[in-house]
């Protein structure tokens, strides 16, 4: 096959975009969109363990990731998730979603570059209309005036009754971002991560 000069170029930034390990990739990231990354490191699989704890996996059909990055969570999620079920996860950055298109090859999974805020209009294109579950590492109390607002109030739109926003933050902030539009939230702290996180499970009863 021959490439014109163009799509050699293209292909060659596409290489770029998605070589290197996954520490590269989320350093790049954070350089590249620092407000949109929640840390340099990704999380410890303690940390993720005792965050998905609380899901329900035999009844979760649509699980739901915001800001996945390289995908560290991502991976233990669809794992644990039925054979049956779908996950989607939305990443503002572009390098972030494809990324994980070249490193997860696994059916369930649908990668979108958009904004969280956004989540029931992306969840209808791919024909779902509640998600089981939603979790979120995006920094709240950093994010955009109004951002963080608006995507509380679309994630408890676009949760099941029963359903739950799991949220892992370095900033006991995001509980006033989601307590307007959640009645139940649980909270938690996960010493063995860097930095040390806190922990929100917010149920839609």
């Amino acid at each position: 096959m021959t490439f014109s000069g163009e799509q050699a170029q293209r292909s060659r930034a596409f290489q770029r975009g998605t070589s290197g390990g996954p520490l590269w990739q989320f350093l790049r990231g954070f350089l590249k969109h620092p407000v949109m990354v929640g840390s340099v490191i990704p999380s410890s699989k303690v940390l993720i363990d005792r965050m998905l704890a609380p899901v329900d996996w035999a009844n979760c059909k649509l699980f739901v990731e915001y800001g996945p990055g390289v995908g560290t969570f991502t991976q233990h999620v669809l794992r644990r998730l039925a054979p049956d079920a779908i996950m989607l996860t939305i990443d503002t950055n572009p390098d972030f979603t494809a990324y994980l298109g070249t490193k997860i090859r696994d059916s369930r999974l649908r990668a979108v570059t958009g904004s969280a805020a956004d989540v029931r209009e992306i969840m209808a294109d791919f024909g779902q209309t509640h998600a089981d579950f939603i979790l979120s590492g995006l920094p709240f109390s950093t994010l955009p005036p109004g951002i963080g607002p608006s995507i509380a109030e679309a994630t408890a739109a676009a949760l099941r009754p029963g359903g739950a926003f799991l949220v892992y933050q370095f900033s006991p902030k995001v509980r006033q971002f989601i307590a307007p539009y959640f009645e139940r939230i649980e909270r938690g702290f996960e010493f063995f991560n860097i930095p040390p996180a806190t922990l929100f499970w917010a149920w839609k009863d």
